[in-house]
């Protein structure tokens, strides 16, 4: 099956990510399907559109929105799949619910940047990461990866995969590249 303008892909692993390995066991960490958390983003491209301009071929790994999998309950109590859902674990989404695509490397969709957050430096400080500043990880070209940037304040979303904690961050709302003082350090959360 092939569609015209979306992606059909499958989810790796599931729709949800709602368990954790603790030693040799598997421990539930949720149980509700309208936690937008757990849903799983991870994805694998069974066959791409007859119109493609981007780089994504069939194959690769996506990260996807997170409604793209999820399932949610209407007004009258009925379990629902989402508009992307087209059978079993086939979905069908589109260019603008792809954040990022990984065929030999992890590249961004053009308007989206992924910034790893940074420790906070300051003796006092509760939060265990600076507000509004990290280390851009994945660029669509709009700022050099590596650049140290500060984004306008609820720009961001939470990301994690493959063991790390990132904000999807519009590249629009990247408003300042800082220069580095010598003391960032990546912060990256043991439970990621």
């Amino acid at each position: 099956m092939q569609s015209v303008y979306g992606f059909v892909i499958t989810p790796s692993g599931g729709r949800y990510k709602n368990t954790s390995k603790v030693g040799d066991k598997e421990l539930i960490i949720n149980s509700e399907i309208y936690n937008h958390q757990f849903t799983n983003r991870e994805a694998t491209v069974v066959e791409v559109p007859k119109i493609n301009s981007t780089g994504i071929n069939k194959g690769d790994t996506v990260i996807v929105h997170h409604n793209v999998f999820r399932r949610w309950t209407d007004v009258r109590g009925n379990e629902k799949n989402s508009k992307n859902y087209f059978d079993d674990d086939t979905y069908v989404v589109y260019q603008d619910q792809i954040f990022l695509y990984k065929n030999t490397k992890w590249n961004s969709m053009p308007g989206f940047c992924f910034v790893k957050p940074i420790k906070a430096i300051g003796n006092f400080d509760t939060d265990q990461e600076q507000p509004l500043k990290g280390i851009v990880k994945h660029t669509d070209g709009s700022v050099e990866k590596g650049d140290l940037v500060g984004f306008t304040p609820n720009s961001e979303y939470e990301f994690v995969f493959e063991g790390e904690r990132l904000y999807r961050v519009y590249s629009k709302f990247i408003t300042i590249k800082y220069e580095y003082q010598g003391n960032e350090e990546e912060y990256n959360p043991s439970w990621a």
